[in-house]
């Protein structure tokens, strides 16, 4: 078993090797408990029954079933269990008692989301993005003034927030049909392709972050997808942006790569051309290049064999503002952050349409299907359509790393009223 988890490790297939150990959560099925696991190769290490040669001041609370007490004891906290971590799962380590009773297969486990989200805040960080949605409905001003100087971003659901694999249900809505509003199912479901950064170390309510403090104040980072209802959202939004076209349902991957893994995939932020506020003025190399991908699959490609068509790429790295910036001005006005809050990027594009992270992007707003391989086409998503994202990242050196996936298949309208 030990031998067998050693090789796999270190399998660039997997990606969860000494230099990632992602968190997660996980229910025990024969005894119906929650507990908190770290990914290495093919398995999860159970902490609960690994605690005992952990560090001390660590012992009990990742013996607890969600993340968030660990995660508020800050970076020295963190970096000493990551060692340790590193320590009992290398080589060097002889001793493979522990291992035998701690490490899980994956494939045996239900994975869950490792923290309880409080607050959860959607951001609006790709230009790019901003920019062709903005050409859809404003081209003759496709960027209001304040983007370039303010990390825009609204206030989401964190109720609705659901692991990986949990089937999304269509929405009903009201929406516009061109004389009068009416009630019905969506015919404009989208995902949007993100990156969401977990709070580790919160700050006091009146006591603002600096930018260059924040980066400290983040426990990690999952792929998220912020399923939107566009009709929805079209009709609502104006004055005060989303409510129910987001608010039903977003997926987020169960496992969080510490923040302390990516320090190998560090890039150069996006130079903001006419300046930022002294606030928001970010230092050199203070970005993640992490490239992503949205992958499709249908009712009929599953049925002829389980095809999965690549719908776009990205990379955060092309972020116009960083996770930094964002924590700086979300709490520039005092808002109190706390441990578990999660902080998504918005939907992560790039230069051109083919990296669009989102169909409202890639269809122009359905104007221009999309026509699958198989022959099938989209302008927006149809029931028994699965959503994946990926992401993976490369250090200079060092094996690469792959993000836990984040899964989510549409399931048909059920209205209760």
């Amino acid at each position: 078993m030990v031998e067998s988890w050693v090789f796999g490790g270190n399998d660039p297939e997997i990606g969860r090797g000494l230099n990632h150990l992602p968190f997660t959560a996980f229910v025990d099925e024969e005894t119906g408990a929650r507990r908190l696991g770290v990914g290495i190769g093919a398995c999860v290490l159970d902490l609960t029954a690994a605690a005992e040669v952990l560090p001390e001041r660590v012992r009990d609370v990742v013996k607890l079933s969600r993340l968030n007490e660990f995660m508020s004891l800050g970076t020295e906290s963190w970096s000493e269990l990551r060692v340790a971590l590193q320590f009992l799962l290398g080589r060097e380590n002889r001793d493979r008692r522990v291992l035998e009773a701690a490490l899980r297969p994956v494939r045996v486990l239900r994975l869950e989301l490792a923290a309880e989200v409080g607050d959860y805040t959607d951001f609006y960080a790709s230009r790019d993005h901003a920019m062709r949605v903005g050409e859809l409905f404003r081209p003759e001003k496709p960027l209001l003034e304040n983007y370039d100087w303010v990390p825009i971003g609204y206030h989401g659901r964190a109720s609705s927030l659901v692991a990986s694999e949990t089937e999304v249900q269509r929405p009903w809505g009201q929406q516009w049909a061109g004389n009068r509003p009416v009630f019905q199912p969506t015919a404009k479901l989208d995902y949007e392709l993100e990156l969401g950064f977990y709070v580790g170390l919160g700050n006091p309510m009146g006591t603002p972050v600096s930018v260059a403090d924040a980066e400290a104040r983040i426990f990690g980072v999952s792929l998220l997808n912020d399923w939107s209802a566009r009709d929805i959202q079209a009709w609502e939004y104006q004055p005060l942006g989303p409510f129910l076209g987001k608010s039903f349902c977003t997926s987020v991957s169960p496992w969080i790569t510490p923040l302390a893994a990516l320090e190998g995939m560090r890039c150069e932020p996006v130079k903001h051309m006419g300046g930022t506020l002294e606030y928001l003025a970010e230092s050199a190399g203070r970005g993640y290049s992490i490239e992503l991908q949205v992958r499709l699959s249908t009712a009929k490609s599953r049925a002829a064999g389980g095809s999965e068509f690549v719908m776009s790429n990205g990379n955060c790295g092309g972020l116009f503002w960083t996770v930094a910036q964002m924590v700086a001005h979300h709490t520039s006005s005092g808002c109190n952050l706390r441990a578990g809050d999660l902080l998504g990027t918005g939907t992560v594009s790039g230069p051109g349409r083919v990296r669009a992270g989102c169909l409202l992007e890639l269809t122009r707003n359905g104007m221009e299907p999309i026509v699958l391989p198989n022959g099938e086409r989209r302008t927006f998503l149809e029931d028994g359509d699965e959503v994946v994202f990926s992401g993976f990242a490369s250090a200079s050196e060092g094996m690469p790393m792959r993000f836990g996936e984040c899964r989510g298949r549409v399931c048909e309208a059920v209205h209760g009223f």
